[in-house]
């Protein structure tokens, strides 16, 4: 599953003093929930809130997420992946011969600012690898320059490709 993170620029939220609103619009900011949704009606909010961050270094597993939320397989599944996409969850599964492949669901290394630092250490590699892209093209846009070579031409819309030669 890829990486997936929506970065915006804004100021931090250290003004405010409780932790639904930081923690509700943190969420906004992240793209993990969606604008003007009220959180306490909100699955993926209080996954988050209410599971998550509650107990941290517990594993959850999708019976019970599913009790606690009152909630569809689907939408549960989709808001796990949504945090796994952003690398704040980890997927435990379990080795017992019992549980047969069971998995349960946790906060990535059972505490909110440790998961971040791995949330960040993606980030910054994803960054590294859009400048190296960035320094690549720009290199191969001034070789460009240097040799007199123009950049492809699209065709005009409607034009059409000149017949093969025989």
């Amino acid at each position: 599953m890829p990486f997936e993170l929506q970065v915006r620029y804004s100021t931090p939220l250290t003004p405010l003093r409780e932790v639904d609103p930081v923690l509700k619009e943190f969420l906004v900011q992240l793209g993990y929930l969606p604008e003007g949704e009220p959180p306490e009606r909100s699955v993926a909010y209080r996954l988050v809130r209410h599971c998550l961050l509650r107990n941290p270094e517990r594993l959850w597993y999708a019976e019970e997420l599913l009790a606690v939320l009152k909630t569809s397989k689907p939408t549960l599944y989709r808001h796990l992946n949504k945090l796994k996409t952003l690398d704040l969850l980890e997927e435990v599964s379990e080795a017992r011969e019992s549980a047969r492949g069971r998995k349960g669901y946790r906060l990535r290394y059972g505490n909110l600012s440790r998961a971040w630092d791995f949330v960040e250490a993606n980030a910054q590699n994803a960054l590294k690898r859009y400048r190296e892209t960035v320094d690549h093209l720009q290199g191969l846009l001034e070789e460009e320059r240097r040799s007199g070579r123009s950049p492809k031409d699209p065709e005009p819309r409607g034009a059409s490709a000149p017949p093969p030669p025989r």
